[in-house]
């Protein structure tokens, strides 16, 4: 399969991933791409990036800007949309794994 259409496939399930851990405690990207690698998802942060945006954009994720070291770095909570949106993702993956494991 084409990587093109595995990425589209994917972001799905990588957004619900963002969110879950978003929920659990703020993140910020380059722990993000690191946690998604273990987990088999080979994006770069020219991926990622645009993805934490859009879903802040989409009013899943709040950004705060954080002084870590002299640096500024952007974490990422879930908002109260977001978490529904999890609790529903997580339903609906919940559904298809049964179906698609037997």
């Amino acid at each position: 399969m084409e990587d093109k259409l595995l990425r589209k496939l994917f972001l799905g399930f990588m957004q619900i991933h963002i969110l879950y851990h978003a929920m659990e405690e703020p993140i910020f990207g380059a722990w993000m791409l690191g946690e998604l690698r273990r987990h088999g998802y080979m994006i770069s942060p020219g991926t990622l990036y645009p993805i934490l945006h859009s879903m802040e954009k989409d009013g899943l994720l709040r950004m705060e800007e954080r002084n870590v070291d002299g640096k500024i770095r952007k974490y990422y909570t879930a908002t109260e949309k977001g978490e529904e949106v999890l609790v529903e993702g997580r339903e609906k993956a919940y559904e298809l794994f049964k179906e698609i494991i037997d």
